[in-house]
């Protein structure tokens, strides 16, 4: 194996920090794109562009096996920006179905091609009711939940794939995203997590931690990132200098 790593969803507000931080620790990256138009934002990077619809299952895998990653890393999603109000009610069921049918195409690619981890973006705000804060054993809203049942059943098939995929596998449950863009310049709702901070949770992913689920927002008495902090050295305070 060389020391490689698939990144999918490279061209994201997430994906544009992590990469220069995979790139600097000596990683060959591979970032992917849907649109040809977004290829230089990749190269300027320094990754390696990869145009491929995650949809496209036989042509990912064939991808993938030829790139033969140590590491991938899902950070897929398809929300509008700023998370619209307009456009969300759709997007939420484009986004239960990459976190569902994206997510198997990936995992089984990179098992299939021998990669030793997978780590996967998920989300921190769906903890069901309960005692606060939340960690990361607490139960999910049911899928019965009128708003976000949809969007919890897709993250539990998501969490599972990766889980339970074979090889090392570690799920990222993010708070809800602010900072460059994002459309949210501070925090907008509790347990939020700054884009730049997100990123270098992943980054740490790569060499530290066990398969499991992390959550990663910054603290409030909604809930807790300890398993994070302690596992990966995680600082909710970190930026890009």
């Amino acid at each position: 194996m060389s020391k490689t790593i698939f990144l999918a969803g490279a061209t994201g507000a997430i994906g544009q920090v992590l990469t220069p931080l995979l790139v600097k620790n000596g990683w060959k990256v591979y970032g992917t794109t849907r649109s040809k138009d977004k290829v230089s934002i990749i190269q300027k990077m320094g990754a390696e562009p990869v145009v491929i619809d995650v949809y496209e299952a036989g042509k990912l895998k064939e991808i993938i096996s030829n790139i033969k990653p140590e590491v991938i890393i899902i950070q897929l999603t398809d929300l509008p920006y700023a998370l619209d109000g307009k456009e969300m009610a759709a997007a939420l069921v484009r986004n239960a179905r990459l976190r569902t049918e994206g997510t198997k195409n990936l995992v089984e690619a990179g098992v299939s091609a021998g990669c030793k981890r997978i780590i996967a973006q998920s989300i921190s705000f769906i903890y069901d009711e309960g005692p606060t804060p939340h960690v990361e054993g607490d139960p999910l809203l049911p899928f019965t939940d009128p708003v976000y049942g949809e969007t919890a059943d897709g993250v539990r098939n998501l969490e599972r794939q990766v889980i339970e995929s074979g090889v090392e596998g570690i799920v990222l449950r993010y708070g809800l995203f602010y900072g460059p863009k994002t459309g949210f310049d501070a925090a907008i709702a509790p347990a939020s997590v700054h884009v730049e901070a997100a990123a270098k949770a992943a980054e740490m992913a790569v060499t530290k931690g066990q398969t499991g689920i992390y959550n990663v927002a910054e603290a409030d008495i909604s809930l807790s990132s300890e398993k994070a902090i302690n596992t990966f050295g995680w600082d909710a305070n970190w930026r890009v200098k």
